[in-house]
C-alpha cells in the first residue's frame, strides 16, 4: 500500500519539479543588463522589473503586484524601479518578506569573459552571466519557492507575503529609505529573509550572522593649477600622482593591516580557514602573501579594509612626460560590525588630513556610508531556517560571516524593529559576483530553492 506524502515531503517534489522552469526563466532575466548606472541603458531596469512583476503576479500567490519608483532623498530624482508585490496573511499566520535585488553590476572588460556576460551559458554544473548568481539567482529562488508553495498548499496558504525585488543595490540603494517609507504598512513583516549573501562552499548552506558596513568615498588630491613638463620640474614640484601614493600608503602597514586610528575590530571567534583555501577561493597568484594578521577569516569578517577601487589619471597608453596637476580616487572601506560607519569615514578623513605629507589640497565627495549588521540568532525563525537549509541540502548549515555590506538591512532594522531578520544566499565562493565570469552552481541553486520551499511551508503551519 502507497503510503501517503507527508507535507514536507510535498513541499520537496514541488520544489524540484520547478528546477528547470526557474532556471530557464533565471537565463532570461540574465539575458537583460539591467544596471543602475547612469552610464548604462536605465530602459534595461525597466524592462527587468516588468519581466519580474510577471513573474511574481504568474505565481498566483499575490493580492497586488506593483512596480513603483520612489525618490532619492534631498534631490528630484526617482531611484531605480522596484517591484512590491504582497499578499495578505489570513488566519492568524506570520508575514514574511523576501528580498532579492534585480540590478547588476557593470560586466568590465568583457575581454575577460570566457562566454558574453549576458548571455546564458552552462559548462561544468554552472550557469555562468552577469546576475546569474548576483542577484537575479536570489529572485529566482523567490519565485520558485512561491511556485511550490501555491501548487502544494493551494487555498490553504495561509502566510502573509512580500515580495520586494530592489532595482539599486549595486549602486548604493540611493531611494531605500524613502520606498519603505511610501511602502511602510504594506511591508510590514514578522520575518524578512535577505537572499543576497553566500554560503559555506557549494555542497555547505551558510545562515549570515554577520555583515561588515561600508564608508565610500572619492578623494581628489591637487598640487598644481596646471600641468607641467616633468624633465624640467620634477624633483622639486610634487605632482598629484607623488603626493597620492605618499598619502594613501599611509592607510596600511607593512604588512596590508589597516592603520588607521579610530576604525575598530570585533572580538568573535571564526571557524577553521586555512591559506590553500583562500588562495583556491580567490585565485591568489604563488608568491603573492596574504595581508593582515590573526586568522584568515577575522580579517575578512571581523576587521576593517580599504581598498582603491578606482583612479581617474591619464591612462598608459595616453601617458606623457607631465607632471599631473590632480588624481582623484575611490576608497572603498569595510568596516567592522558593531562601528557606526559615519564614525568610520571620519576616522578616516582625519586620518588623511593628517597625514598629508606635501600638504596638497584634499577634497572629500560622493560620500556613501552604510552600518555593518549583527543577526539576532535567539528568535525562532533564525531557527526554523537552519533546520530547512539542514533538510534541504543535507548539510548542517554554517553560521556565516560576510566581509561585503548589505548597508540596507540596518534600515530595515530600524523601520520594523520587531521583525527578525535571516540573511540567505545562492551564491558559493566560486560565484565570482562583481567579477569576470560570474557563475551560479546549479546545484546550490536546487537545494536552496527546496530550503526556502521548506522554511515557507513550516512558517505556514504555525501561528503569528
Amino acid at each position: 500500500m502507497t503510503s501517503t506524502p507527508t507535507p514536507d515531503q510535498q513541499l520537496v517534489e514541488s520544489a524540484e519539479g520547478g528546477i528547470a522552469a526557474a532556471l530557464a526563466d533565471l537565463g532570461r532575466l540574465v539575458r537583460i543588463p539591467g544596471i543602475a548606472w547612469p552610464a548604462f541603458d536605465q530602459d534595461q531596469l525597466v524592462r527587468s522589473a516588468e519581466e519580474i512583476a510577471a513573474l511574481a503576479r504568474e505565481t498566483g500567490v499575490f493580492d497586488e503586484v506593483r512596480i513603483h519608483r520612489a525618490a532619492i532623498p534631498g534631490t528630484e530624482e526617482l531611484g531605480q524601479p522596484g517591484i512590491l508585490a504582497t499578499r495578505a496573511a489570513r488566519n492568524g499566520r506570520p508575514t514574511v518578506m523576501l528580498y532579492a535585488h534585480h540590478d547588476v553590476q557593470p560586466p568590465g572588460d568583457e575581454a575577460l569573459w570566457d562566454t558574453p556576460p549576458f548571455e546564458p551559458t552552462v559548462r561544468d554544473g554552472r550557469l555562468y552571466g552577469r546576475g546569474a548568481a548576483d542577484d537575479k539567482a536570489g529572485v529566482m529562488a523567490h519565485i520558485a519557492s512561491l511556485r511550490a508553495l501555491r501548487e502544494t498548499l493551494g487555498d490553504d496558504l495561509d502566510l502573509g507575503i512580500v515580495l520586494y525585488i530592489e532595482g539599486e543595490e549595486e549602486f548604493g540603494s540611493r531611494s531605500f529609505t524613502q520606498f519603505l517609507e511610501d511602502n511602510a504598512e504594506a511591508m510590514r513583516s514578522d520575518v524578512i529573509v535577505v537572499a543576497d549573501s553566500g554560503n559555506w562552499d557549494s555542497e555547505t548552506p551558510a545562515v549570515t550572522v554577520s555583515l561588515r558596513g561600508n564608508a565610500k568615498f572619492h578623494l581628489t588630491v591637487r598640487t598644481l593649477d596646471h600641468a607641467s613638463h616633468s624633465g624640467m620640474f620634477g624633483g622639486a614640484v610634487p605632482d598629484a600622482m607623488l603626493a597620492t601614493i605618499k598619502l594613501l600608503s599611509t592607510l596600511w602597514d607593512d604588512d596590508g593591516s589597516v592603520a588607521v586610528e579610530g576604525l575598530a575590530t570585533r572580538d568573535a571567534d571564526t571557524p577553521e580557514y586555512d591559506e590553500a583555501t583562500l588562495r583556491s577561493e580567490t585565485g591568489l597568484l604563488e608568491g603573492v602573501r596574504p595581508a593582515g594578521e590573526g586568522t584568515i577569516l577575522s580579517r575578512i569578517w571581523n576587521k576593517p579594509s580599504i581598498t582603491v577601487t578606482g583612479i581617474d589619471h591619464t591612462s598608459v597608453a595616453a601617458a606623457s612626460n607631465t607632471l599631473s596637476p590632480e588624481v582623484t580616487v575611490v576608497v572603498s572601506a569595510r568596516v567592522a560590525p558593531g562601528q557606526d560607519a559615519q564614525d568610520a569615514y571620519a576616522a578616516i578623513r582625519a586620518h588623511l588630513e593628517a597625514h598629508n605629507t606635501f600638504g596638497a589640497e584634499l577634497r572629500f565627495s560622493e560620500v556613501d556610508c552604510g552600518d555593518g549588521f549583527l543577526v539576532d540568532t535567539s528568535g525562532w525563525a533564525v531557527q526554523a531556517a537552519r533546520d530547512a537549509m539542514r533538510d534541504g541540502y543535507g548539510k548542517d548549515p554554517v553560521d556565516y560571516g560576510v566581509g561585503g555590506s548589505i548597508p540596507f538591512i540596518a534600515d530595515l532594522v530600524q523601520r520594523y524593529p520587531g521583525a527578525q531578520i535571516l540573511v540567505t544566499g545562492v551564491e558559493d565562493p566560486h560565484s565570482r559576483a562583481h567579477s569576470p565570469n560570474e557563475s551560479l552552481h546549479l546545484d546550490t541553486f536546487r537545494h536552496a530553492v527546496i530550503s526556502e520551499t521548506l522554511l515557507l511551508g513550516r512558517m505556514n503551519a504555525r501561528g503569528a
